[in-house]
Formats: C-alpha cells, structure tokens, sequence
C-alpha cells in the first residue's frame, strides 16, 4: 500500500481538504441526529473532488490493512464514495447499506455477505453514530460481527452512543450542539438548514 502517513500529516491535509472545498460550513444546522449547530462538515463537497476521495479512502485503509477486510460497508448516503475508496485501497469489494420503504437500513440490491466476512463500516462523519450503529446491527442479523468502523471525522465529543464495535477515525472535531428546543440560533431567528435539501423552517 506505499509508505503510510502519520497521523499528524494526514490530520493537516486533510484540514487543508475541508478549507479548499468549502466542506466546513458555519450557519443553522439540523443535524441528522435530530440536534441543531452552528457547523456543519458537509463532506460530500471534499468528496466530489476524486484526488481528495482516493486520499482519505487510502488514509483510512491505512489502519485496518493488517485485518483481512473482505468488504467494505457503507451507510447511504454519505458512507457510499468513502466506503468505495476505503475498499479499492484494500483490494476488496464494497457494498452499501440504503432504507428500504418503511425507512428501515438494510442490505438490498441482491448484495450478499457471508456469515463470518471480515467486514468494516466506513462512514464520512459521525455526530451520534445513528448510521453506523444501525449497518452493525443489519450486519449481525446477516450473521457478520464487524472488525471495525472507519470514520473521516468524529465530531461527536465522545458522546456517541455505543456501538460495541471499534472506531477509529482520521479527524476529531467538536461544535456546539444544541437540543431544538434549547437552541441560541433558533432563538435568534436564523433560518435552520437540513444540509443538502435546503432550508426547513
């Protein structure tokens, strides 16, 4: 896999990579986890750019190389490009996990996982670690205990639920997180945004 970076180096690019593409974003939040911010990491604007995508893929392979990855798993839709580059830097296949009708995460697309794979999850960021939480579980029902989760950025604190699955991610970030019913910037009057689908309110 050529020669690995440091921890510290790959930190530095990559906070040149979330500069340059304009994928930290500061305003009025609504968090999948139902929470309100003042940032949001809007990841998918680092990886529409295939240079930075193969990077970070590469930097997260690093770690889990040694581990016998059969397949890469991630949650749609923000897991699904890392997961593939995680994936193509391991030399292995990549699937992802979607909602089916009654929004439900499951396997579709006739994807098969053999009871006992080496699988990991890749995710692009994780806030409370719904997503990922919810493919381990899809996983285990399919009969695969996961060996890991790959993450670009953890921005939960530390106060992500847990998954009883390890977790090791390229970025640590923390940002005011607020209950809705608690929140300055509501209280302010600033428009709340659901990143990627516009304003809600």
């Amino acid at each position: 896999m050529g020669e690995q970076s440091t921890g510290s180096d790959m930190e530095r690019e990559l906070e040149r990579g979330l500069r340059e593409t304009g994928a930290m974003l500061e305003g009025h939040f609504l968090l999948r986890s139902g929470k309100h911010s003042s940032v949001y990491f809007q990841m998918a604007l680092l990886l529409q750019h295939p240079e930075w995508a193969e990077r970070c893929g590469r930097w997260i392979a690093e770690g889990w190389s040694d581990a016998g990855i059969d397949c890469v798993v991630g949650p749609a839709m923000g897991g699904v490009i890392i997961a593939h580059e995680v994936a193509r830097a391991l030399g292995c296949r990549c699937i992802f996990a979607e909602k089916d009708a009654a929004g439900r995460l499951t396997i579709r697309r006739n994807f098969q996982i053999a009871p006992g794979s080496r699988v990991l999850v890749a995710e692009d960021v994780v806030t409370k670690g719904t997503a990922v939480a919810e493919t381990v579980a899809v996983l285990r029902e399919l009969g695969v205990e996961p060996v890991g989760i790959g993450v670009l950025l953890d921005r939960s604190g530390g106060n992500r639920m847990d998954i009883g699955v390890e977790l090791r991610s390229l970025m640590q970030r923390t940002a005011p997180l607020y209950e809705p019913d608690d929140c300055p910037l509501c209280r302010q009057g600033l428009d709340l945004i659901k990143p990627g689908s516009g304003k809600v309110s």
